[in-house]
């Protein structure tokens, strides 16, 4: 609720409704559009909430839907704030997505304090390591104090639990400070489970069901309210908050069938924003689909984004590195396959896919589309913990396969990240959880996900019960490095130091030369005609026909004018 103005919500679905502030009930008035309206004026840290007359009863006190503070939980009053905050970041004047290296983190398992004041904490280190910005996952309230943030209720809010709007504030205060901007998860494809009273007031879902909840109306009867009330957060996070850029989760589960998509829309929020502060600000998507019109330029056709995740470059280098080829990953194995990804993107370019069982997505014009709108990585939130037991790939990959395949990520023309722990190896795992304040929740939660890692070949043994508060404390980062994690370290804030060196994040992809042995003899180079990557993605000696002078690399490898001798899973970047 936006303080000073007149208390009102959407609640087509009620015959009437009141305000309650505090221990007292108000009237309210219907208004245009399905709208109620009060006469109290809302101040800043008034607690209130609104109770749905449906014609023969009426409801308990339920949490406003545009909710920006919900300081006892999801199902306690919302309380009005104040949009007003003593910025000292005036200088900041922000910086594009082009050039810049993402670490994508999780508020509550990042630092031992688990707030946003912990983040701050950190934001020296992650200068230093080459960061220049920060993705947050989801902090929009959720049930209970444990969540990876997917569930969230009120998508005007923050987690009170990590410090709340201002403390939200704060760390984008100070990382703007720092030089590093802030990117923020935000999930408009469903509603958590724990919480929702939404469609108590109106029709915020239509039926249907994305496999995390039911289908969010932004395309059928009273859908324009929805639209405007997803459009109004977008604003909020880039106007009030500051926020650099918006990771839009899971863009292909939109049931989007509108003239005007709403990811159009909200790059045209983006765009005012923009265009009014001066300081760049950008949507990344998150997409299933291999559709290059998210990251197409408008007038070529497209959405205009300026990013998206691209999963198939990690899979193709997943499945190489560790062997890995169950699920999803049964596509890729093949040094071709990563070969594909790294000159396109895209490996499904309306291709054949065994997993899916159909031909699937279409290829990127290379020409058109510049490097940095693909957002490629090593692991994700979502790579690691959609795992049975939440294990990293550091767990059980060697400290040479770790940096071997970092060096690929940062050495390509795309828009790299990392996710928290892997610069050093962690060895803690990530795996689920949850804490709803509601048990049958967390038993149902527990048992779907063991279905789900048994259609997919796991043992179910292997699947920690997401509520167990156990779960969450193991996934928390333990910052004491070994010596091992600390040459790990080392590695990465020597390859980002090196991508930025060499201007390795060049834009004209279709000028990037990719090359590769056979499968009996592994090695890819990727390059340039001044630098190249050599790289060994095998557990067998190999020579590459590419040579030159060494930059650097993890261990010793043979370089010559000529060829490049490489160990099992050795790499080196040479100046050619």
């Amino acid at each position: 609720m936006t303080a000073y103005e007149p208390f009102s919500v959407w609640a087509p679905h009620a015959r009437n409704v009141r305000l309650r502030l505090s221990d007292e009930t108000f009237p309210m008035r219907a208004a245009r559009g399905d709208w109620w309206v009060a006469e109290q004026v809302a101040e800043p840290g008034q607690r209130y909430g609104f109770e749905l007359f449906d014609g023969k009863e009426w409801s308990k006190t339920l949490p406003d839907p545009r909710s920006t503070a919900q300081p006892d939980g999801v199902h306690g009053l919302s309380e009005v704030t104040d949009p007003a905050f003593p910025w000292t970041s005036e200088g900041w004047t922000g910086r594009p997505l082009a050039g810049q290296v993402i670490y994508e983190l999780h508020v509550g398992t990042f630092t031992p304090a688990g707030t946003f004041e912990g983040v701050v904490d950190k934001l020296g280190y992650l200068r230093d390591l080459g960061v220049t910005a920060i993705e947050l996952m989801p902090v929009q309230p959720f049930g209970g104090e444990r969540n990876w943030g997917y569930d969230g209720v009120e998508w005007h809010a923050v987690h009170q639990g990590y410090g709340g709007p201002e403390g939200l504030k704060k760390l984008v205060d100070a990382a703007h400070n720092a030089g590093i901007g802030v990117i923020l998860d935000v999930v408009f494809n469903h509603f958590g489970p724990d919480g929702n009273y939404n469609g108590m007031f109106g029709p915020y879902t239509s039926g249907g069901n994305t496999g995390w909840g039911e289908v969010v109306n932004i395309s059928g009867p009273d859908s324009d309210e929805v639209r405007a009330y997803i459009l109004d957060a977008v604003r909020l996070w880039f106007e009030e908050y500051r926020i650099d850029g918006l990771r839009l989760d899971a863009v292909h589960s939109l049931d989007d069938r509108g003239a005007h998509s709403i990811l159009e829309q909200m790059q045209a929020i983006a765009d005012d924003v923009a265009a009014r502060t001066s300081v760049p600000r950008y949507l990344i998507a998150e997409s299933d689909l291999n559709d290059p019109r998210l990251i197409t330029g408008t007038d070529g056709g497209g959405y205009g984004l300026a990013g998206q995740w691209v999963d198939d470059i990690h899979h193709a280098l997943h499945t190489l590195v560790s062997g890995e080829s169950h699920a999803y990953y049964e596509d890729y194995g093949s040094l071709d396959a990563l070969a594909k990804t790294l000159r396109g993107g895209y490996f499904f370019t309306g291709t054949w896919s065994s997993y899916r069982g159909r031909t699937h997505g279409r290829a990127i014009d290379t020409a058109a589309v510049p490097a940095h709108r693909l957002v490629t990585y090593t692991t994700t939130h979502d790579q690691t913990g959609n795992r049975a037991g939440g294990d990293r790939p550091s767990m059980t990959l060697t400290p040479a396969q770790q940096v071997l395949k970092a060096a690929v990520i940062y050495a390509s023309p795309f828009t790299p990240m990392l996710f928290m722990g892997e610069e050093f190896g962690a060895q803690t795992p990530f795996a689920f959880f949850c804490s709803h304040t509601d048990e049958e929740l967390n038993r149902l939660t527990s048992e779907g996900r063991k279905r789900e890692f048994a259609r997919s070949g796991w043992d179910d043994n292997e699947v920690p019960d997401p509520a167990d508060p156990a779960t969450f404390e193991s996934s928390k980062l333990d910052w004491e490095f070994s010596q091992e994690q600390q040459e790990i370290h080392a590695a990465y804030r020597q390859l980002l130091q090196l991508r930025r060196e060499l201007g390795l994040a060049r834009p004209d992809l279709s000028k990037l030369a990719v090359e590769t042995g056979t499968e009996k003899n592994k090695w890819l180079a990727m390059g340039h005609d001044d630098v190249m990557l050599v790289a060994n993605l095998s557990d067998r000696p190999v020579t590459a026909p590419y040579g030159g002078e060494l930059i650097w690399s993890f261990t010793q490898p043979s370089v010559e004018l000529d060829r490049t001798s490489l160990g099992p899973w050795e790499f080196a970047l040479i100046r050619r």
